[in-house]
């Protein structure tokens, strides 16, 4: 399962993570990953719904932070991101993309 949460501001910032993935931490030397509930989780989407999603703020000029296996799979299988665009961390995949 995906949580997303849409924040708007001057430019929309979409946050999409792994549901299991929230409240988690990850460190890798000076970098450090932290999935906080309040800034990923509004809801709880199914892949296809999320595709959508992500196509329609892709097209808005939205910012993403994306963060897990599924979520990053997602965001591929949507097209808005591609495998230059992922790091990993203790190896879990991230991407933050600003279009």
């Amino acid at each position: 399962m995906l949580c997303i949460k849409i924040h708007k501001s001057y430019r929309t910032v979409v946050a999409l993570c792994d549901a299991n993935l929230l409240g988690k931490r990850f460190e890798s030397g000076i970098f450090q990953l932290e999935v906080r509930e309040s800034f990923f989780k509004e809801r709880e989407i199914t892949r296809e719904e999320c595709i959508l999603v992500l196509q329609k703020q892709a097209r808005e000029d939205a910012t993403f932070n994306i963060v897990g296996k599924e979520a990053v799979e997602t965001a591929r299988e949507a097209g808005i991101i591609n495998e230059e665009h992922v790091s990993y961390i203790q190896t879990i995949p991230f991407t933050l993309l600003l279009i």
